[in-house]
């Protein structure tokens, strides 16, 4: 497969979740999803903002959080990365998903 042919379905997915967004402004899982698109396509600004808002709907969306902490590392904004992605971890242990912590853990010490 192209690079070519590859870029346009990302393209398609994000105006897939921009819409979704539009739709359900309040659903935190829409603003996941977008920022996730945007993530995979490597425009952390972007991916921050959507994220941040999903985070915000969902203070508990423990897997938001680690999404918003890649954001930020890609955005090179470490400090930030590291306070989300330690609030995601105590987040993820409280909800009982150990196996998330513990990736969390491996994200946490790779910015030491």
């Amino acid at each position: 497969m192209s690079l070519l042919y590859h870029r346009p379905m990302s393209d398609a997915r994000v105006e897939q979740f921009k819409q979704m967004v539009a739709e359900f402004p309040e659903a935190p899982m829409a603003h996941f999803s977008l920022g996730k698109a945007w993530l995979e396509q490597r425009k952390y600004a972007e991916a921050v903002q959507a994220l941040e808002s999903a985070v915000r709907l969902d203070p508990q969306y423990a897997a938001a959080m680690v999404s918003l902490g890649d954001a930020y590392i890609g955005a090179g904004e470490t400090r930030k990365a590291r306070e989300v992605l330690t609030r995601a971890r105590d987040t993820a242990l409280a909800q009982k998903h150990a196996s998330l912590a513990e990736e969390i853990d491996e994200r946490l010490s790779g910015l030491d």
